[in-house]
């Protein structure tokens, strides 16, 4: 089996590990922080041992293409977060409103 065959290449920006919904950057990302492949196995229990080194390994091999996708990826979800921070849903909003309510609330009662 070819290395590549342990992925679904959906778009450049979009690596996913094959019969997965997880993306691997999901994987990287961890390893990258020091997580070793039992952790992560520990994590993302539906992902065998072996696709996750196949994961490292690729990595290994094409380390500087995967380091520019990683870094795409990072600053999608960068620009993802400062939209949603910018422009809440309706329902984000509410819980926000009831969560100050009752700091006031509990502010009120300790007084």
């Amino acid at each position: 089996m070819r290395l590549e065959d342990y992925f679904d290449f959906q778009t450049p920006d979009d690596i996913r590990i094959k019969g997965h919904r997880i993306g691997i950057e999901t994987v990287l990302l961890d390893y990258l922080e020091g997580a070793t492949p039992e952790e992560i196995s520990c994590r993302y229990r539906s992902l065998t041992l072996e696709e996750i080194y196949a994961t490292i390994t690729y990595y290994w091999h094409r380390q500087g293409e995967v380091d520019a996708y990683l870094k795409r990826h990072l600053e999608y979800c960068e620009e993802a977060q400062r939209r949603f921070d910018e422009n809440p849903p309706p329902e984000v909003l509410r819980l926000l409103e009831i969560k100050k309510r009752m700091k006031a609330e509990e502010a009120a009662a300790a007084r």
